[in-house]
């Protein structure tokens, strides 16, 4: 996947938060698997972790927040690549400004709401395990939503570029895929 954006840095800086992103992600989902894996055989056991559904709940919110940060900076959300890309230039890249003006809007109105509902939670904690402050569980809102600008300003240098060339980002995922299958069935 090519990174150069003629910025060494920044294209140094993305590939060590995609890589930070990726195993973070990795993480949390492996967590959430063992803790639901004891949580089924210990039910199965006869008994029941009390605090098993409020963590297992927070747990798939930050994978998704998280996980919607690293398909930013992948540029791997759902797009419109063959409307965008059947838009005459320059057009097209007006189109592209504003949409990504109306995203990076609603991600900074998510940020600015999530540190809303962090004051207002401020003092409060979870109701199984009383010991962890909801504002820690609740702090992936604007923590998302800014790794999620971030993410999205890493990657529209290439968006850019690729889009302002006429290239599509999914049919380039699409063509190399069909490609490495008709490898596949060659050497089968």
């Amino acid at each position: 996947m090519p990174y150069d954006t003629g910025l060494p840095m920044l294209a140094m800086f993305r590939k060590v938060l995609e890589t930070a992103l990726e195993w973070f992600v990795i993480f949390l989902m492996v967590f959430l698997t063992v803790i639901v894996i004891v949580a089924v055989l210990w039910r199965l056991a006869g008994s029941s972790f009390s605090w098993y559904d409020e963590v297992a709940a927070i747990l798939l919110a930050w994978i998704t927040y998280y996980g919607a940060a690293l398909a930013a900076l992948r540029r791997r959300h759902i797009g419109f690549d063959s409307v965008l890309l059947a838009i005459p230039m320059p057009a097209r890249m007006w189109g592209v400004a504003f949409a990504e003006a109306v995203t990076a809007g609603f991600f900074l109105l998510l940020a600015w709401a999530g540190f809303t509902v962090l004051t207002v939670m401020t003092g409060m904690n979870l109701i199984s395990l009383t010991w962890v402050p909801i504002t820690f569980t609740q702090s992936v809102i604007p923590i998302g939503a800014v790794l999620f600008l971030i993410c999205q300003a890493l990657s529209l240098p290439e968006y850019w570029a690729k889009t302002a060339a006429g290239i599509s980002l999914e049919h380039a995922e699409i063509e190399e895929e069909v490609e490495t299958e008709m490898k596949k069935a060659g050497n089968a």
